[in-house]
């Protein structure tokens, strides 16, 4: 089984970035762990600020992959882009925030990613990750 977890703007910023919402551990750390602790998954990692690679790495991996873990960080609340090539492509989609999003501004109440993805976590930390990923198994 083959799963990519993308991940959007700032969250390279893992560790440093408002750790009250986001926690201390940075996204690599976490990775590390993601991948001893699911040993019969190949698991790959993208991140990019730049809108347009998300896109262009979602239609990489999303005919040939066999699960994608999305956390389109704030583009998940404004990229129609982002939406449609989750859309457009065939490898289902996991939405994934880190942050309770409703508990959040009222902007962030809004994801133009959740009507193509498989299912939405958010609100359970970097837990999040390991729940999506799950879901694939």
């Amino acid at each position: 089984m083959k799963i990519i977890i993308v991940n959007g703007p700032n969250l390279n910023l893992l560790g440093k970035r408002e750790p009250e919402v986001y926690g201390n551990q940075t996204f690599e750390d976490y990775f590390a762990t993601l991948q001893f602790q699911f040993k019969d998954i190949q698991l790959e990692y993208f991140q990019s600020n730049i809108e347009g690679e998300l896109i262009g790495k979602l239609q990489e991996v999303g005919f040939s992959y066999d699960g994608i873990v999305l956390n389109a960080a704030s583009y998940t609340h404004t990229s129609v882009g982002i939406g449609d090539a989750v859309k457009a492509i065939e490898t289902p989609v996991v939405e994934v925030h880190i942050s309770n999003t409703h508990k959040r501004e009222d902007f962030r109440h809004v994801s133009y990613i959740s009507a193509g993805a498989k299912g939405v976590i958010l609100g359970f930390g970097l837990q999040s990750y390991d729940l999506a990923i799950r879901s694939f198994q």
